[in-house]
Order: C-alpha cells, then sequence, then structure tokens
C-alpha cells in the first residue's frame, strides 16, 4: 500500500483529486480518479456502488499508487498521462511510490 497520507478532501476546503493505480487479482493493472480513494476502492472490490466494468471481474483490487493534484482537471490529464504509460513504467512509477 501507498506511504501514508490523507486519501480523501478535507470538508469545507475545496476537493483534493487523487490519481489512483489498483492491481486486480489477474495482475493487470487499473488507473482512475476520485476525490475519495479509500470510498472507490472499497467500491471497486464491491463494497456499496458496483465500481468500474473493468474491475467487476478481476476482484479482489488492491490501491498500489495514489498521487494527490488541486483540481479535477488537472487529475484528468495525469490519468490520461498514466494510462498511456507502457506496464513497465507504470510499476516504475508505484516503485517510486514505495508500493
Amino acid at each position: 500500500m501507498p506511504r501514508e497520507r490523507s486519501m480523501t478532501a478535507e470538508r469545507g476546503t475545496a476537493p483534493a483529486w487523487f490519481i489512483y493505480m489498483l492491481r486486480c487479482a489477474d495482475g493487470s493493472l487499473y488507473t482512475g480518479i476520485t476525490t475519495d480513494v479509500v470510498r472507490r476502492v472499497a467500491e471497486h472490490n464491491g463494497d456499496g456502488a458496483p465500481g468500474a466494468r473493468y474491475t467487476r471481474s478481476r476482484r479482489p483490487v488492491e490501491l498500489v499508487y495514489v498521487e494527490a493534484v488541486a483540481g479535477r482537471s488537472e487529475a484528468t490529464r495525469r490519468e490520461t498521462a498514466i494510462k498511456r504509460l507502457d506496464r513497465e513504467s507504470k510499476l516504475a512509477l508505484c516503485a517510486a511510490d514505495l508500493c
């Protein structure tokens, strides 16, 4: 799991956005954005909302990377950039985050 940090936006402040990466049970990697990483990972694992279609058949998932950014547009841009990386580069990104 990534090093300890706040993974939810503080109440009363502008929401922080997070880019996160999950390792699925089949070894594949999934990248997404959210304002509440803990809730979203639980959803991907079947608690509450159904989670992403991709992860539903690849449970359980494990959080392996988190990156905080200031706004949604920045999160979307960063998510797109990470999704364009090859698997080796994504794993290196996780390793740099001490996961």
